[in-house]
């Protein structure tokens, strides 16, 4: 009599469907993440820019990464610019974060200005090969 006592009870008081309930689901397999990779930034090559917001940069030689910035930087499609980039501890970048750049022209002008990075993304060997030939570092 007791457990069916205790069973009316769980009914009743709506224990035994929350039980049901905070069983755990089975879950899905997370979705695929993007492969973070990290570099030094000794082994970036080169880097070319399509626009004023936007570069593109080859580390080492078969690996290329698009650098969008979130302003304008006019100064990088200026000839002759130069990029420069600074290291605060570690020499590794392995997300936007990691980036200290700025954009200088040579004397006389001696202008600079830096151009922050809003997202980092390592392309793909095929989005790579479609960087127009004039924009591929």
């Amino acid at each position: 009599m007791r457990a069916d006592v205790l069973a009316v009870l769980c009914v009743v008081t709506g224990f035994a469907p929350a039980a049901a309930q905070s069983a755990p689901a089975p879950q899905q397999p997370p979705p695929p993440q993007q492969q973070q990779s990290c570099f030094f930034i000794t082994e970036m090559r080169n880097w070319k820019v399509p626009d004023d917001k936007t570069i593109f940069i080859r580390v080492n030689m078969n690996q290329f990464y698009r650098l969008d910035l979130s302003t304008a930087c006019p100064l990088l499609t200026m000839p002759d610019s130069h990029l420069i980039t600074r290291t605060r501890g570690p020499d590794t970048v392995c997300s936007a974060i990691d980036w200290d750049l700025s954009v200088a022209q040579p004397p006389p002008a001696s202008m600079s200005e830096p151009c922050i990075v809003k997202k980092m993304t390592r392309l793909t060997p095929e989005e790579a090969a479609a960087i127009p030939p004039k924009f591929k570092p």
